[in-house]
């Protein structure tokens, strides 16, 4: 039988590693996806949200600085590069299935990532936000690895960036749906496109989940939206700043 004190020694070593925070990672992440199959796919049950919340909640219970949580997730960090170069795939998948609707899809994507940066960047500015806050809201709806690339460019802060993206992809895959229902669009492709272009990888995520055209169409729009916004997006910062 286990000793008291020896539980309490191995769990005084476990906390100063830093393979417990991928450990905790995925614990969290998985106990978000299980609510969320047990809540029958409710957008408001989403499982990186409930992730974010139960890793916060525990790492300051434990009192772990984020830089050593960070030294044991690093490796999470690291797939973010692989993932964004996998992108390629969902866009060679789709492109032929582009046919007749490039124009209102490109006109759909021009203006989304248009509307994402005026009212990010117009809101902060009115109030009264500090200049690393309203610099990170360019590229808040680009999916993540691609929007702290960008912010690195354009000398803003990677991390407020990375939160903020981070935000912006767990709120559009909880209230596209009720956007898009209330609006009566019911066609899959009109629905993910646009859930790719606001809420880049969770929202393709969450349309993945829900049917397979939808995601297709949601990793399509989140792959060109990396693509045009990582030329576009420092230009505009330039001509503003």
């Amino acid at each position: 039988m286990i000793k008291p004190d020896s539980i309490v020694e191995i769990w005084v070593y476990l906390s100063g590693s830093p393979l417990i925070a991928l450990f905790i990672t995925l614990v969290a992440y998985q106990i978000g996806l299980w609510a969320y199959q047990k809540a029958k796919q409710n957008p408001l049950v989403n499982p990186v949200a409930i992730a974010v919340i139960l890793v916060a909640s525990f790492i300051e219970l434990i009192d772990m600085p984020y830089e050593t949580y960070f030294q044991g997730a690093q490796f999470i960090h690291f797939l973010l590069g692989s993932a964004t170069v996998a992108l390629a795939i969902p866009i060679y998948r789709g492109i032929s299935s582009l046919k007749n609707r490039v124009i209102p899809l490109m006109a759909a994507l021009f203006m989304g990532g248009a509307i994402s940066i005026a009212s990010g960047v117009g809101i902060s500015t009115l109030f009264g936000a500090d200049t690393n806050i309203i610099g990170a809201f360019y590229s808040k709806s680009v999916t993540a690895p691609i929007a702290m690339g960008i912010a690195e460019r354009m000398g803003t802060s990677p991390t407020l960036t990375a939160i903020f993206a981070v935000c912006t992809g767990i709120l559009g895959a909880i209230l596209a749906p009720y956007v898009l229902n209330l609006l009566r669009i019911k066609p899959w492709w009109q629905r993910g496109f646009p859930i790719g272009v606001a809420s880049h990888g969770i929202g393709a995520s969450r349309a993945f989940s829900i049917n397979t055209e939808a995601g297709t169409y949601a990793s399509l729009a989140m792959g060109l939206h990396g693509i045009t916004g990582s030329i576009a997006i420092p230009l505009i910062y330039k001509l503003f700043n």
